[in-house]
C-alpha cells in the first residue's frame, strides 16, 4: 500500500470514520474512498452496499475487477435509562458487536449487580455522553421516561451525526416530547423526524425482552438497509 494511502486510512480510521480502499486485481493500483465521498464515487452503489455490510470482497466493475477493503468502525449502542428492557438490550447488543454504555444518574437502577459486565455511568447524560463521543456509528437509545434524563440525551443526540436515535414512549408520550424539544431547546421539526418513537419494529412486543428485541431490530435495520 502506498504510504499516502495508508496515512488516510490511519487518520480515518483514529477519527472512527469509514474508509475504503479499492484495489485492482489486474493493475495493482490503489485508490482510497472516504466514507463521506461515495456518494460522489462512480462506484457509489457498490461502495455503498459493502460499507452497509461491513463486508469485504471482490467486485467486477467498469475500472476492471476489484477488491474492496472495508474499514468501519466498531458501532456503540448508548442507553439512557438503567431499567428493565436495559438489561435485555445491553446483553443483544453486546452478542451484536456494539460497544454498550448505560447511563443513568440513579444510582439504585445503574449499578454493576444489575448490569454485569457492561460499562455503567451514573452520571447525567450531558456530563455522561460527550466523553463517550457519540457519532456516526452510535446508536442512541431513550428508555427512562424521565424527560430530566431522557431529553438532555435526545438533545445531544439530535445535535450529532448518530445513525439511530429512539426514545421510549407512546404517540402521546412522545407528543409532549417533541413540544418540549422544540420549545425549550430549539429543535425543528426535520431535526425530530429523526427519532424512531413509538421506539422498535412493530412486532406485537408486551415483555421488556420483546421490546429489546424490537428494539435491536430496528437499529441492525437502520445500519444495514438504505433508508426508503
Amino acid at each position: 500500500m502506498r504510504l499516502d494511502i495508508l496515512k488516510v486510512l490511519n487518520e480515518e480510521r483514529a477519527a472512527r470514520r469509514s474508509v475504503i480502499v479499492v484495489t485492482n486485481q489486474d493493475s495493482g493500483a490503489q485508490r482510497l474512498v472516504k466514507g463521506a465521498d461515495i456518494r460522489s464515487d462512480p462506484l457509489k452503489a457498490m461502495l455503498d452496499k459493502h460499507l452497509r455490510s461491513a463486508k469485504s470482497g471482490i467486485e467486477e466493475t467498469p475500472e476492471g475487477r476489484v477488491f474492496l477493503t472495508v474499514h468501519v468502525p466498531s458501532p456503540k449502542l448508548v442507553i439512557t435509562g438503567a431499567v428493565h428492557i436495559s438489561q435485555a438490550l445491553a446483553p443483544m447488543g453486546q452478542l451484536l458487536g456494539y460497544d454498550v454504555t448505560i447511563v443513568d444518574p440513579r444510582t439504585a437502577f445503574a449499578s454493576i449487580e444489575r448490569f454485569p459486565d457492561v460499562k455503567v455511568v451514573a452520571e447525567w447524560p450531558d456530563v455522561a455522553l460527550p466523553p463517550i463521543g457519540i457519532d456516526h456509528y452510535t446508536a442512541f437509545v431513550a428508555l427512562t421516561h424521565d424527560p430530566k434524563i431522557d431529553d438532555p440525551g435526545l438533545a445531544l443526540a439530535l445535535k450529532s451525526d448518530c445513525f439511530y436515535i429512539g426514545a421510549l414512549g407512546s404517540r402521546k408520550t412522545h407528543a409532549r416530547r417533541v413540544e418540549r424539544l422544540k420549545a425549550e431547546r430549539g429543535f425543528t421539526d426535520n431535526d425530530i423526524g429523526r427519532i424512531h418513537s413509538p421506539i422498535g419494529l412493530d412486532i406485537g412486543s408486551v415483555s421488556p425482552a420483546e421490546i429489546a428485541v424490537a428494539i435491536i431490530g430496528e437499529i441492525t435495520q437502520r445500519l444495514r438497509q438504505e433508508p426508503s
